[in-house]
């Protein structure tokens, strides 16, 4: 059975499911309107706080479908929620163009007692807990599916994804579709969320 679900998760992340509705929006417009993002998120979308994720290269689906989910309380977040709140749809749709064309440049590298751990998790998964590799969805060096709105991990800090992995563990967290990081999530250890999200920030 734990097979078989490893299996579905594969196909899923090669299904083009996430940017069918996609609003095209103006990278320019949107560097306009991310000035209110920078105290968080830092200049052109490189945080300096490992608690707020990068945004610097992630692909427009998934960035739109962030958004939207906080602006309808599907996500929740003290700071975000707000902020989504007055976000139009045009909004939206121009962060994220903007966003998604800032170059990543990542400098920060995966913990080196977490690499083995993380890379073979990352890579190949658990198949004894049930736990489907990240790479099917992510790829292997983190660039993520833009086609299906699967997000870019590649130079995300480590503390962050550590973080969303436990929410969607915690099920605080239910923005994945087909509830698939719930699912992988619970079967984590928290050695395996710690030593994957290592690997994850020493990708490039």
């Amino acid at each position: 059975m734990k097979f078989q679900s490893m299996v579905l998760f594969g196909l899923l992340c090669g299904l083009q499911v996430g940017a069918s509705a996609l609003a095209e929006g103006s990278a320019e417009a949107g560097q306009a309107k991310a000035e209110p993002c920078v105290a968080c998120h830092g200049v052109s979308g490189h945080s300096v706080n490992p608690l707020w994720p990068n945004l610097a290269g992630q692909n427009v689906a998934y960035i739109q479908r962030q958004l939207e989910a906080f602006k309808s309380g599907a996500r929740q977040d003290p700071l975000m929620t707000p902020m989504a709140m007055t976000l139009t749809d045009e909004d939206i749709a121009d962060l994220a163009a903007y966003y998604a064309a800032e170059a990543t440049t990542a400098t920060l590298e995966a913990e080196p007692s977490k690499v083995e751990l993380g890379k073979r998790i990352y890579m190949g998964g658990d198949l004894d807990r049930g736990v489907a590799a990240c790479a099917a969805c992510h790829s292997p060096a983190g660039n993520g599916n833009p086609g299906a709105g699967y997000a870019a991990l590649r130079g995300q800090q480590a503390m962050y994804v550590a973080a969303q992995l436990k929410a969607y563990r915690a099920g605080t967290r239910q923005t994945d579709p087909g509830e698939m990081m719930r699912q992988i999530a619970l079967s984590m250890t928290d050695e395996q969320i710690d030593a994957v999200a290592s690997y994850i920030q020493g990708l490039r």
